[in-house]
């Protein structure tokens, strides 16, 4: 596992610590992964660059998270609905990591080295660039190093038995269109296992999330979820709103090489990279080894 790139716009937080220092017990720490996450306000700069002309159907460019919360505190905490006995059931065996004193402890897959899965990736605080072709969008997330398809082509959201022929994914199957200047994307076909959220929420098979990303300005993003999955829950769940913030160029270059990638580490957790990976990442500021 490698440590994110940090550009030069250090105060707008890029290099975000990795969601395992979160769980450092100095207050110190906690404080400083908040200002990252949450930066002050926008500088002169900022603004001139928020009130710049910009296509609304453009949503190519380096994004970060900077409103809104993000994995840790849940989907939308202050919106879920009643669960059904089947999601209390699988809740009771779940281990948050925040339940714990070390986040090594909880049995959250991803904390196995398997991916974050839907959504939860999308709410971590590292970048993720956005990439239009004329019959796909690309997200490409700086942790895990991964990529996910959002499909332009027409296709149908995939459903009954060709949805239980392809069978689940870790990402889930997207299609995505246009609503006027709002991008709306539907994921169904999304992997069990995978935790919603770091609380630990549920999501079946047979969940579908839409998602709706409306430009405000030059360089915020909206992004609205719901979340409907009657298997686990009483009623369709609404996310928290969250806003993602464009990234100037500096912010991701690092001696000259720029890109969601172009930090000093990687950030995949690999197995054989394990002991460093724990050494550098999971353990520090908890004295475990």
């Amino acid at each position: 596992m490698n440590a994110p790139a940090r550009g030069s716009n250090e105060g707008r937080g890029l290099a975000v610590r990795n969601y395992f220092f979160r769980w450092a017990p100095a207050l110190a720490l906690v404080l400083l992964c908040s200002l990252a996450v949450f930066p002050e306000a926008a500088t002169p700069q900022q603004q001139e660059r928020a009130t710049a002309q910009f296509d609304p159907r453009d949503l190519s460019g380096v994004w970060m998270l900077t409103e809104g919360t993000n994995a840790f505190e849940g989907f939308g905490p202050e919106t879920r609905p009643p669960m059904t006995p089947q999601a209390v059931e699988i809740m009771g065996e779940r281990i948050p990591a925040r339940s714990v004193p070390y986040p090594h402890l909880s049995n959250d897959p991803e904390h196995q080295c398997n991916p974050a899965g839907f959504p939860k990736l999308l709410f971590d605080t590292e970048p993720t660039e956005m990439m239009q072709l004329d019959d796909r969008l690309l997200q490409v997330f700086q942790w895990e190093g991964r990529l996910r398809y959002i499909w332009l082509d027409g296709r149908e959201l995939p459903s009954g038995e060709s949805l239980d022929n392809l069978g689940p994914a870790w990402y889930g199957h997207s299609v995505g269109e246009w609503q006027g200047d709002t991008f709306v994307v539907n994921t169904t076909g999304l992997e069990e296992r995978a935790w919603l959220d770091r609380p630990g929420h549920p999501k079946s098979l047979h969940a579908r999330i839409e998602e709706r990303y409306t430009r405000l300005d030059a360089v915020n993003m909206e992004l609205l979820m719901t979340l409907y999955d009657s298997e686990n829950y009483t009623a369709p769940w609404e996310a928290t709103r969250r806003v993602f913030t464009l990234q100037p160029a500096e912010s991701y270059t690092f001696f000259g090489w720029k890109g969601v990638f172009s930090g000093v580490t990687e950030s995949i957790c690999a197995p054989m990279n394990e002991v460093g990976y724990n050494d550098r990442f999971r353990d520090p500021g908890t004295g475990v080894r």
